[in-house]
């Protein structure tokens, strides 16, 4: 079963909004065993819709759209569905009884325009919005099922739990879609391609694996197709077991996390905790680390130390290093990584120093010039690394490379 989804609005296609709904829909779906073939974003304009449909349509079993459905004269998803199917408006009492509760429920005038809500096209089946006054829309026309719902993500997302998956289930023969992530870093993609191919090449037609690559990382998602759910989750965990054997010490955890989401549940299972001394990425990883509920329970915190001053003050990096060898050298990033492990009292501790750009640069220190160390329970690693000169670049890649050491020294 195929699945496309299609949103509507101005607002997305000129970025003012990201269109959010569109990664939630997708993952819900496909979680229930709905493929989704593509994702479109049209414009509020008749004619794009029209064609959009029509197009969706050819290729795949369900539609689905958000957006275009509120009261005002801009929102003209409905009158364009109807359009589209050949019918006309209707008003749907529970619709309006619906949108009288709301109103009242606020204590709020409900105008003419309000009501327009209930009208519908004849030929659907309503799926009350007990979120907002648009209702969800049903259709089923020559064999295609057609979905539209609100854009309001929050609308969207208890409309999908509550009303459209529910009736997708029940009204549809659906397969089974596995999924397992291998989280692994320090190896770039074509290399890891090259690592594992003869086990890619022996992956029976059922199962596919992507390559997902971010700085520093790569994912591989092994993803199976079929009926018989067994036999999917028996083949995916033995490939998975493969890759991961042939994998080594890149390899992270078999789980869809975030890699310092990862490495802090490995902390935390080890009751170990870490502190972090930061110059080119400005708080970054620390940033990366606390975005996760817990986090406190391993990361104790550090310093965004970008000074010469606060290397010395707050981590007791030595004037005579920082002058004679400068920030970014593996003398001062040796000392950055042992004061905070002394000052900061935790078990393990990161440093990074560098260059990130795009300016700063010398010829022996080009931008991109990084020197990371990560060290505790008396062991150590310092690696330098050059990356490009493109700062954002830069800042993220510093972060995962220093994660990916961290992670070696733990493993």
């Amino acid at each position: 079963m195929l699945a496309e989804i299609i949103t509507i609005g101005d607002e997305i296609l000129i970025g003012q909004i990201v269109d959010t709904n569109s990664a939630w829909m997708a993952t819900e779906l496909n979680k229930i065993g709905l493929r989704v073939k593509q994702i479109s974003s049209v414009s509020d304009d008749r004619e794009h819709i029209l064609k959009a449909l029509a197009e969706a349509a050819g290729r795949v079993n369900i539609i689905f759209i958000t957006g275009g459905l509120g009261p005002t004269k801009d929102d003209i998803t409905k009158k364009t569905l109807a359009e589209y199917f050949g019918v006309g408006l209707v008003e749907n009492k529970e619709t309006l009884d619906n949108v009288e509760r709301i109103f009242a429920r606020y204590n709020r005038p409900l105008l003419e325009v309000n009501k327009l809500q209930a009208l519908v096209p004849e030929n659907c089946e309503v799926i009350i919005n007990h979120n907002g006054t648009a209702p969800g829309m049903w259709f089923n026309h020559e064999g295609i099922i057609y979905i539209s719902m609100p854009g309001v993500p929050f609308e969207m997302m208890y409309m999908m739990e509550e009303g459209v998956l529910p009736k997708i289930k029940s009204t549809l023969k659906l397969p089974s879609i596995i999924h397992k992530t291998l989280l692994t870093v320090g190896e770039g993609e074509s290399f890891l391609a090259e690592r594992i191919a003869d086990i890619e090449n022996d992956l029976p037609p059922y199962i596919k694996l992507a390559y997902l690559p971010k700085p520093g990382q790569v994912r591989l998602r092994l993803s199976a197709f079929g009926t018989d759910e067994a036999l999917l989750k028996q083949g995916v965990d033995e490939f998975a077991g493969r890759i991961i054997e042939r994998l080594g010490s890149i390899f992270v955890i078999d789980q869809d996390i975030a890699l310092e989401k990862a490495i802090l549940n490995k902390m935390e299972a080890r009751e170990l905790t870490l502190s972090v001394a930061e110059s080119c990425t400005g708080g970054y990883l620390s940033h990366l680390i606390t975005q996760h509920a817990g986090s406190s329970s391993v990361f104790f915190g550090g310093g965004i130390v970008y000074s010469y001053e606060l290397k010395e003050h707050i981590l007791g990096v030595k004037n005579e290093t920082l002058t004679k060898y400068g920030a970014v050298s593996e003398q001062t990033v040796k000392e950055m990584v042992e004061g905070a492990l002394l000052n900061f009292k935790s078990d393990f501790a990161i440093a990074i120093t560098g260059i990130a750009g795009p300016d700063g640069g010398t010829d022996d220190k080009p931008v991109g010039t990084v020197w990371i160390a990560v060290a505790g329970k008396g062991k150590m690693l310092i690696k330098k690394y050059t990356f490009g000169n493109k700062r954002r670049q830069n800042i993220e890649r510093s972060a995962a490379t220093a994660l990916s050491m961290l992670n070696t020294l733990l493993t």
